[in-house]
């Protein structure tokens, strides 16, 4: 239970990740603000400005999106220092923007709260505590440096010093109240649902064990009377033989066994057995378990290795986690429903990296949906033709999604691609959808990795 609560606090980091086109949009949203609030201040209420200075802080904004839509992949999602430098990056513009046009005599400098309440809610204590500390010393330096706010006739609009420290003293107490609050809520939801993860987990092992439990008490029942047959036979053998030593010792070895036998029963029974091989598997072996369920539909499936795969390196035994097997088994799934006839996987692996390439002769993956696969829910609606296709697996479209969190988790970079955009080996068909999944080798290697496998015999099973 103790691991089981670990686990998912473990992954809390990975599962805050933001779409960076969720970022994008926001920032839309608050370049058309700011230019409004300077076109009607320019225009209707006739403030002179420094327009020049506003447009190119406005503008920096402009070019970072753009850059970020034609960089970027649609699916990427920021990490905890990427999600950081833009929020932080969107606090400095807009207190670049209020220093000049008033400073805190500007109402607009309530939007400082917007940056630091994303980031309790989003980020990590210590990013959210730069963030705030940051958002206060803009605060403190905007009270004293700014430049004013001028009418037509050259009149400033400013307001009385008491109320200007009032709204430093606001600003302060409510980045602390408002970070604060958001932090302490979020923090709970989320412990709620790790509850919730842990004790489903906990719930699914114990089905586990209950249910070896149960297979292993009804194998130690129907082989019990063979057993019993097997031990009294050899005793009495073991009485008959006293004469030929050679023929008593193997009455006598057949005796041990059967009672070998009984107690791997009784121990299988009382608790799980952690077996240390079942932990590690070579690489191509981890393949064939993953594509297994898959090689009796129709479609062709050859596993081998690259043509340069571990050039004077022996071929890498791996963890064999859950996500890694069930991660590669959805995107072989994948493969297999959409080919034509025949799916490659292919291994490769040298001292820093581990690569498995799934590839098929199908018609690839849709040009317009190559940057968003791996998101959820792409598609509100299947259409008649993918029904078609793949009968045998109706609601499985979040397959893609699954398998990408799950060996993002383990460590690996996937790849999506269309046979147009790679080249295909000589005598092979057009290919059609390419996914590569790439690991550090640090991340899977059972022997020499950040997470090795104990060697050596299994310990025995302690009650």
């Amino acid at each position: 239970m103790t691991q089981a609560a670990i686990t998912p606090l473990g992954d809390r980091t990975r599962a805050n990740w933001i779409r960076l086109r969720t970022m994008i949009v926001l920032r839309w949203v608050a370049i058309a603000g700011q230019l409004t609030a300077i076109t009607v201040a320019d225009r209707l209420f006739g403030l002179q400005l420094e327009l020049g200075l506003c447009y190119l802080a406005i503008g920096v904004s402009v070019v970072g999106n753009l850059i970020a839509i034609f960089v970027f992949p649609e699916n990427k999602r920021l990490s905890e220092l990427e999600n950081l430098s833009m929020v932080l990056f969107d606090l400095l513009q807009l207190a670049f923007l209020l220093f000049l046009t008033g400073g805190l005599h500007n109402p607009f400098c309530l939007l400082l709260l917007g940056p630091v309440t994303i980031s309790a809610t989003t980020l990590s204590l210590r990013s959210t505590v730069i963030l705030c500390s940051t958002a206060i010393v803009l605060v403190s330096l905007l009270s004293q440096y700014h430049l004013p706010l001028k009418t037509q006739n050259d009149g400033i609009l400013m307001i009385p010093g008491i109320f200007v420290f009032g709204h430093w003293i606001a600003l302060v107490i409510s980045i602390l109240f408002s970070t604060s609050y958001s932090r302490r809520v979020t923090t709970e939801i989320h412990s709620m649902s790790d509850a919730l993860v842990a004790t489903q987990m906990a719930l699914a092992r114990e089905q586990k064990l209950t249910d070896l439990g149960g297979v292993v008490a009804a194998a130690a029942h129907e082989l019990g009377t063979p057993l019993a047959t097997i031990k009294l036979v050899s005793a009495e053998l073991l009485d008959e033989l006293k004469d030929y030593p050679e023929l008593a010792e193997d009455a006598a070895l057949i005796r041990d066994q059967a009672d070998r036998c009984r107690d791997i029963l009784r121990d299988m029974g009382r608790a799980g057995k952690d077996d240390l091989h079942l932990r590690q598997a070579p690489l191509i072996t981890v393949i064939e378990e993953a594509a297994e369920p898959h090689k009796d539909r129709g479609k062709l499936i050859e596993i081998s290795l690259a043509e340069n795969a571990g050039t004077m390196i022996e071929q890498p035994s791996i963890l064999r986690k859950p996500e890694i097997i069930h991660g590669l088994r959805n995107l072989i799934q994948n493969a297999v429903d959409f080919a034509d006839s025949t799916v490659w996987i292919e291994a490769n692996w040298s001292n820093t990296l581990i690569s498995i390439r799934i590839y098929d002769d199908g018609k690839g993956f849709p040009p317009h949906l190559l940057g968003r696969i791996g998101d959820p829910l792409m598609r509100r609606r299947r259409s008649q033709r993918v029904s078609t296709e793949r009968p045998e697996y109706e609601g499985m479209g979040l397959g893609l999604f699954i398998a990408k969190t799950l060996l993002e988790r383990s460590g690996a970079e996937l790849k999506f691609a269309n046979g147009s955009s790679r080249a295909s080996r000589a005598g092979e068909p057009k290919l059609g959808a390419v996914v590569e999944v790439v690991w550090p080798r640090r991340k899977l290697d059972a022997v020499w990795g950040e997470k090795p496998v104990p060697q050596g015999v299994n310990l025995p099973i302690t009650v």
